[in-house]
């Protein structure tokens, strides 16, 4: 598609959060280049001293980033070293906030379809005052099992391939969980889910994650959204496809499966807005049946055996 088949621009910031893979970088800096935001902010992690190529494929990726070519103020934040994906997105995102007040992320994996800027561009601005709302998704895994009469609605669950946010949202995040083993003893976990199997389920995901054994930034999002009884806007179509499963994945090295490059879906505007802000339990439960509901397993290994066997 060229620029001028795609006459919308972004008006939010756009995060872009970049490491070594080129190839999928390129396809994901193609469609920002596309929705031409005025501000891009780049936050990179830098090689790894054990990897031989790797400072190469760091300094590719980061070429990408200097061919912008339209009116757009580019800031960047490139680690020298690696620093690993829950410390170098978490601080990432960290920047991004002291820059602006809301931003779209993308990583480097997550290929948009068209209609996502426009939709949170849409989402940001309708909810950004409403403290209730903590992130806008651009993934939908409901594989047609909720059509919806509405463009979105409204859920327990962060998904993160592509979203947007607030600082006034992000001020909750901590990486480290530092209220975790607080939370745990209060029962929380188990106030807030009815099904027993869902509390035990994140019950062992927090533990894992707040020891450190995970290797990754979104869990703790997800905990500082549930503190705050959070929801996150979800679209009614998929707007995101994850091209980056397989080798050089750091989480999705694993070839196919369920959710390895979905099909996405134009999202048509206006958009129909749900008339009321309520999380859609039923949505949620479907969600929780197909990830969240494995034997106890460490978070990786569950997540591998649930969508390749």
């Amino acid at each position: 598609m060229s620029v001028d088949e795609n006459p919308y621009s972004c008006k939010s910031p756009v995060a872009f959060l970049v490491f070594n893979r080129p190839e999928t970088t390129r396809r994901v800096f193609a469609q920002i280049a596309k929705a031409r935001p005025v501000k891009l902010l780049v936050v990179a992690d830098g090689p790894r001293c054990d990897r031989a190529g790797e400072q190469e494929l760091c300094r590719k990726v980061r070429d990408i980033i200097g061919s912008v070519d339209w009116n757009c103020e580019v800031l960047t934040n490139y680690a020298e070293e690696n620093m690993g994906c829950a410390l170098r997105i978490s601080s990432g995102i960290d920047w991004v906030f002291s820059k602006v007040d809301e931003a779209i992320f993308l990583e480097d994996d997550c290929l948009p379809e068209p209609s996502f800027f426009r939709f949170c561009d849409e989402m940001l601005n309708r909810f950004r005052n409403n403290e209730k709302i903590m992130s806008i998704s651009g993934d939908n895994f409901q594989f047609g099992s909720r059509p919806s009469n509405f463009s979105y609605y409204f859920s327990r669950y962060v998904h993160i391939w592509g979203w947007a946010s607030w600082r006034r949202a992000w001020k909750f995040y901590d990486v480290r969980m530092t209220l975790w083993p607080q939370m745990k003893q209060s029962g929380w976990l188990h106030d807030l889910f009815e099904n027993k199997r869902d509390a035990m389920y994140w019950e062992d995901v927090f533990d894992q994650t707040y020891q450190g054994k995970t290797g990754t930034w979104d869990y703790q999002w997800l905990f500082a959204c549930w503190q705050q009884s959070g929801l996150s806007v979800i679209p009614s179509v998929n707007l995101i496809s994850n091209i980056g499963f397989g080798a050089g994945a750091t989480h999705t090295e694993v070839k196919g499966g369920k959710i390895a490059a979905m099909a996405t879906q134009e999202m048509l505007f206006p958009l129909s807005n749900p008339p009321s802000v309520i999380r859609d339990s039923l949505a949620d439960n479907h969600t929780a049946r197909l990830f969240f509901r494995t034997s106890r397993l460490s978070p990786v290994k569950r997540f591998f055996r649930q969508f390749f066997g």
